[in-house]
């Protein structure tokens, strides 16, 4: 398998965090960028969190662009409750030297595609507010984007933003019925597969066995996303679904795909942003993408764990 080219495009809450910081870790992925959109934080504050955290990674190579600060039709929906009011729950990251690059959101994921036909590929973690006006903007995309990873939607399983719909999907429903339209080679990574994979305060035991600042980062920044969990969905530990989606790109065999057609529900009502798959060919439509529907997680978190560690150390 060859190495992924990787755009990430993500909305720096917790486990957007730890998505960026298992890109920079893995040998198997190559990160080029990353676009920030809006979403578990204000587009102000997740720039400055991916700022942030390429300092705390030591990774001052990478390009951040500025995306999108609100939804193209739904009003603006954060999420402070879940990720804090920065976005990283009890973290307190230095404010970063880095600067944002000058180059719009769109406009580099644009000319980073263009000019690398069929090489790039995009982690959508956050709204697909971004990679939708991308596509609007250059339909050459289509033809260009190797792949799409998308981590949102709950197909068989409960929303967690409404009793039917995952916050990245109802953040920006218009722009996930673009995408999941479009024709581009998607894998979506729904709750289906992300709620099976929990880091326990054991695991977190296991990195704090290296006191360094990255370690006590992913201790403060998961301490509040595992008290929210066991408040409010009485989970022990706190689900981290960006991280699997990025992990996909390069270890597929972490989780078991059906291809099916989905759809997102934008009519409104109790059922706004609702991603759903038709299992048994009742609309008689093609597929328009893979699903990741099962995991094995330990499996995952495993990986996970040993390339905090590597990075951990490699930066003390």
């Amino acid at each position: 398998m060859n190495k992924p080219r990787i755009i990430l495009d993500t909305d720096p809450g917790i486990d957007d965090a730890l998505a960026i910081l298992l890109a920079l870790a893995e040998p198997r992925a190559s990160l080029e960028a990353i676009t920030v959109c809006y979403g578990n934080c204000s587009l102000d504050q997740g720039v400055l969190n991916a700022l942030s955290i390429l300092e705390l990674a030591q990774a001052d190579h990478l390009p951040i662009a500025r995306g999108a600060d609100r939804p193209l039709v739904q009003p603006l929906l954060l999420a402070p409750e879940t990720h804090g009011n920065s976005g990283l729950g009890y973290a307190q990251l230095p404010s970063p030297e880095l600067l944002p690059d000058p180059t719009p959101a769109v406009t580099l994921l644009t000319e980073r595609i263009l000019a690398n036909p069929g090489e790039i590929t995009v982690v959508a973690v956050g709204p697909l507010t971004n990679l939708a006006l991308a596509l609007r903007t250059e339909p050459r995309l289509l033809e260009a984007i190797k792949d799409v990873y998308i981590m949102g939607g709950a197909i068989r399983y409960d929303g967690n933003t409404t009793p039917q719909a995952e916050f990245n999907a109802y953040s920006d429903p218009h722009a996930a019925h673009i995408v999941f339209h479009s024709g581009l080679p998607i894998t979506l990574v729904p709750l289906d597969a992300t709620y099976q994979v929990v880091f326990t305060s054991d695991d977190l035991s296991r990195l704090q066995k290296l006191e360094v600042p990255l370690t006590r980062f992913i201790a403060d920044a998961t301490r509040f996303y595992m008290e929210f969990h066991d408040e409010y969905q009485q989970i022990s530990g706190c689900v981290i679904n960006d991280p699997l989606a990025l992990a996909i790109t390069y270890l597929p065999e972490l989780v078991d795909c059906q291809e099916l057609y989905v759809d997102i529900d934008i009519s409104g009502g109790v059922s706004m942003g609702k991603t759903y798959a038709d299992f048994y060919g009742l609309l008689e439509k093609k597929p328009n993408m893979q699903v990741a529907l099962d995991v094995r997680p330990r499996e995952f978190m495993e990986h996970f764990l040993e390339r905090m560690e590597w990075l951990a150390g490699s930066l003390s």
